[in-house]
């Protein structure tokens, strides 16, 4: 018996694994198809590049996946972009981006992840979010002063990102999350990695205007849907109005 559960465990191991290097892919791919494939001059491709490596996708997979999203290799399939807006259980608004080559396929299934979670269903919201470019970016300089890196970098906003908000942080660095205009983004984003910053993310994105106020039980309900959307193999980003 323990030996069938160590395999079972391999398995789902294994299978995590798998759709991880999916989604690192497919985020790659994306990157060069949106912004080129020199990742000296594409800083949402040199980002996605560096996070693939260090969750050892091979160098092999990662120039496939460039030269895909580029249109210079011999994988001419094309990637449909489309963003689904819906909302969760307890009305939590939330844009989910998916980019598929089936989207026959794809789009009955996410919709069956609506209908499936209670109380979750599609609808119109996007005017609930703002449509901007997002940096996530960190220094090993405690010192650095936010406002001051935000306003040099070209940046309308800042908030400040820790470990515990996205694990590519280090412990003990400064991180955090510059929101511009969708234009500027790359801009943002190119000044932080002259000036002492990893950038880890560069996109763009959707903020939310508000949050709703939810109890604990609630958050788990809205979790708990969220966590099942980002399963999905062809979901690239879920943006939702929960803090």
């Amino acid at each position: 018996m323990g030996r069938q559960w160590l395999l079972a465990k391999r398995e789902v191991s294994s299978l995590k694994k798998s759709k991880a290097t999916g989604k690192f892919v497919r985020e790659i791919t994306i990157a060069a198809r949106q912004g080129g494939a020199d990742s000296a001059s594409n800083a949402r491709l040199a980002a996605a590049i560096d996070k693939a490596k260090r969750e050892s996708v091979s160098r092999d997979v990662i120039e496939r996946a460039i030269q895909k999203g580029s249109g210079t290799g011999d994988d001419k399939t094309a990637l449909e972009h489309i963003v689904f807006e819906g909302y969760t259980p307890h009305k939590v608004p939330v844009i989910v981006e998916v980019f598929t080559d089936n989207n026959n396929r794809t789009a009955p299934e996410i919709r069956v992840l609506f209908r499936e979670a209670q109380l979750g269903n599609p609808g119109s919201n996007k005017f609930l979010f703002d449509h901007v470019g997002l940096v996530e970016a960190y220094t090993t300089n405690l010192q650095a002063d936010l406002e001051e890196a935000a306003i040099e970098a070209g940046a309308s906003e800042v908030e400040p990102l820790t470990h515990a908000h996205n694990d590519d942080i280090p412990n003990d660095a400064l991180g955090a999350r510059f929101i511009t205009e969708r234009t500027a983004t790359h801009t943002v984003s190119e000044w932080l990695s002259q000036h002492g910053w990893k950038v880890i993310a560069s996109e763009i994105g959707y903020v939310a205007k508000s949050f709703p106020e939810l109890s604990e039980v609630e958050r788990h309900d809205v979790a708990t849907f969220l966590e099942a959307l980002e399963e999905h193999e062809d979901v690239h980003r879920v943006w939702a109005a929960l803090k």
